[in-house]
């Protein structure tokens, strides 16, 4: 059974996994089109933070920004890299979904990249409902990204 932990950041585990995934994130996106949170920036009011965990083994985190009262966006979701391909990531996804129901939020939307290196992130978004569309918030085209979005009902 998975357990979700809201929070977390001073977690060993959960920090050392925010910590690669901010590298990779850079490491792999131009310059000015990297659009990933710090630590410091997934603390803001205006975002909810989850671990999710199997036993002791830190399965994965998501974060869930609040764009206005109905409207939110998905951040930093990322596996834990020894348990990739193995449905952890749809895990987080619905997780987060479920989340956001429970919050009324009726519309979420995403960020990630356009590179090869996001095509399986780009699949599983897909394979859980979100379809491309236009920039939104405060995000402008960008060759480097794509924007997905999905209605919810609750």
């Amino acid at each position: 059974m998975l357990k979700s932990i809201e929070g977390n950041f001073d977690n060993i585990k959960v920090h050392n996994l925010l910590v690669k995934h901010f590298i990779e994130l850079r490491s792999v996106s131009p310059e000015g089109s990297a659009h990933v949170l710090d630590i410091a920036g997934l603390k803001s009011f205006s975002i909810k933070f989850w671990s999710l965990w199997e036993g002791e083994e830190l399965m994965g985190v998501g974060a869930l920004k609040f764009i206005n009262k109905t409207h939110g966006e998905f951040k930093s979701i990322r596996v834990n890299d020894k348990l990739r391909n193995k449905g952890y990531g749809l895990q987080i996804i619905n997780h987060l979904i479920n989340e956001a129901k429970k919050l009324n939020i009726e519309q979420l939307s995403l960020e990630t990249g356009s590179g090869i290196f996001f095509q399986n992130a780009r699949n599983l978004f897909t394979k859980c409902g979100f379809k491309t569309c236009e920039p939104f918030s405060h995000y402008k085209k960008d060759l480097n990204s794509v924007y997905m979005n999905m209605l919810i009902s609750n």
